[in-house]
């Protein structure tokens, strides 16, 4: 058999470790802050969701998910007192998804806890580093979302 190769990560899975690392670690701190019924795909919602709110249809193209599996989230979610579904402005037909003063609470312990994780990556990396791994981020989220 001849040597192998040996192979560079792509991207996609250097991206994937730390992406993964903040749904766990977030996940674990919200559960220890008292919210227990709170999985990583529910954070999906959360992250998408703007402070106005959004259509349920709007979060799933967000998300890259169906609009049921959306559904499914945000009705767990509303079950439970994170979100609410109130009457669109422009459109009383339509209904927006708006976080609840529980689910705000949600999004505050979630920053909370990405910050102190920024924080350790920061004090492994060098804060010079961990400034231009932001930057950088950053940059490719705005050419991306053009």
């Amino acid at each position: 058999m001849e040597d192998q190769p040996v192979l560079v990560p792509m991207l996609g899975a250097l991206l994937r470790a730390p992406v993964r690392a903040i749904s766990a670690r977030i996940a674990a701190d919200l559960a220890a802050a008292g919210y227990g019924d709170l999985r990583p795909a529910h954070l999906a919602v959360f992250q998408h969701l703007p402070a106005a709110g959004a259509r349920s249809t709007a979060l799933a193209e967000r998300a890259q998910m169906t609009k049921q599996s959306m559904g499914a989230l945000i009705d767990y979610l509303a079950e439970r007192g994170y979100v609410e579904r109130v009457p669109e402005p422009t459109d009383q037909r339509a209904r927006v998804v708006c976080r609840t003063a529980r689910g705000w609470a949600v999004e505050r312990a979630a920053r909370e806890s990405l910050e102190r994780l920024e924080g350790e990556w920061g004090a492994y990396l060098g804060a010079d580093r961990m400034r231009e791994f932001r930057a950088a981020l950053t940059d490719l989220g705005t050419l991306l979302n053009r």
